[in-house]
Parts: C-alpha cells; structure tokens; sequence
C-alpha cells in the first residue's frame, strides 16, 4: 500500500528556504524513483527533482543550485531542501514514488514565496 504525505510547505519571502517531506508509512525502500513535482496556477505540473534507488539525482534547470532532494528510509521520507526561494517558485508541491510501472501521487502541498 503506497500512501503518500507531503508536509513542510507554507508562505514565505523571498530568499528563505523551506524543507518538504514525503512520507510513506509503508517505507520507501522498495521504490524505484522518487520525485517531487509542481504545478503553478494555469501551469502544467513540472518535475523539480528526482532521486532514484541508487541515490542518483536529476534537477530541473530552475532549482539547480537552489533546491536539493534527498531521502532517508529509516524514517520512510523523501525530502526537498527549498533554498533561496523565488517567488515563481510559488506552486503546489507534489511527491510522486515509482514502483515498476506504476506511480503513485501525494496529496499535493502549497509553497508560497512573496514579500
């Protein structure tokens, strides 16, 4: 059973940071890749970074630099560390767990960055 939960999200200025995570009370071990997403008012939903079983990571061009994904499985979370905030960073944040080839979603969550 996959159920995913996103949390950490909320307003901030900008140039402050905000760390998401990502629960998965069945554990995340087992997970092929793990992703975090978002989608902006009238915007497609994006991939902001993604980290695979093995630990490798991939990050859109916007965040690269800013933004770091990570994952820790005794605590069953995956991460994102939100730096330097900007706000066209503004978005729902979604985390995404691909298991073969299926994929599951979380419920989604709000970051706002605005002075």
């Amino acid at each position: 059973q996959v159920h995913l939960v996103e949390s950490g999200g909320g307003l901030v200025q900008p140039g402050e940071s905000l760390r998401l995570s990502c629960a998965n009370s069945g554990g995340i071990f087992s997970f092929k890749v793990m992703a975090w997403y978002r989608q902006a008012p009238g915007k497609q939903r994006a991939l902001v970074a993604s980290i695979t079983a093995g630990g490798q990571t991939d990050y859109a061009e916007s965040v690269q630099g800013r933004f770091r994904i990570s994952k820790d499985p005794r605590q069953n979370k995956m991460f994102l560390q939100m730096n330097s905030l900007k706000p066209e960073d503004t978005a729902v944040y979604f985390c995404f767990a691909g298991l073969g080839s299926v994929g599951s979603w979380g419920q989604g969550i709000q970051v706002t960055v605005s002075s």
